[in-house]
């Protein structure tokens, strides 16, 4: 059995969200919303590795996130990048054994442990699992012509835990940045190898404005 690594991201700041506290460290159901998403990954396995991935400027606040648990987890602290690729890339550095590695956004708290097992099982089949919906509205792609209708079935919303086996993770982050590298299936994608998706989860969200954090408090209210 594969070692299993989750390196949660949390980079983000609280503007959207118009807070001067980073969003990752906002109270959601009286506890911070990287407190959540750190729980389901221990959830889904005991013997989860956990990295996370966060400014320097912001590490001092990690310390309340795991006072927040019964037993706080051990954790490898590593500091962000300047875009998300260069700070996936940091976290990566940590694993020195093969491993199934998880790579989730720490403001995606509603991630349940169900999908994270799914994702794992798949990666071992299948080398890569990306969670994927799909669209439920109406679109339309634009161009410096106009615009025209699409075929919405055509497309799906990405979302994380993207999980790689390692020896294919890990290679593919040792490419030169590219500004098009916007998550982690698209650098691995780059190296030729195809992405498995699997199906994602509707209360998946991430969390980046006000109205988010209320759905996320509803949700965790219903299944309380």
């Amino acid at each position: 059995m594969k070692q299993k690594i989750a390196v949660i991201v949390a980079g983000g700041s609280g503007q959207r969200m118009g807070s001067a506290t980073p969003k990752q460290f906002l109270a959601l159901a009286g506890k911070p919303v990287l407190y959540h998403t750190i729980a389901a990954f221990r959830a889904a396995y005991e013997d989860m590795h956990i990295v996370l991935v966060v400014p320097e400027a912001h590490q001092s606040q990690i310390a309340h996130v795991l006072a927040a648990f019964d037993r706080p987890p051990s954790v490898a602290l590593v500091t962000g990048g300047a875009t998300r690729f260069h700070s996936v890339r940091n976290g990566l550095q940590v694993i020195k054994s093969e491993a199934v590695v998880f790579v989730h956004d720490g403001v995606r708290p509603l991630v349940s442990p169900s999908l994270i097992r799914t994702c794992y099982e798949q990666a071992l089949v299948q080398g890569s699992a990306v969670p994927a919906i799909a669209l439920k509205d109406s679109i339309r792609e634009v161009d410096e012509e106009g615009n025209m209708a699409v075929d919405r079935a055509r497309f799906r919303i990405i979302q994380t835990p993207q999980t790689f086996l390692s020896d294919l993770l890990i290679p593919a982050f040792e490419q030169p940045y590219d500004p098009l590298f916007t998550d982690e299936a698209t650098v691995v994608e780059r190296t030729g190898h195809a992405i498995h998706l699997v199906e994602g989860e509707e209360h998946n969200i991430k969390i980046t404005r006000p109205a988010d954090l209320a759905i996320a408090a509803a949700f965790l209210q219903g299944i309380d």
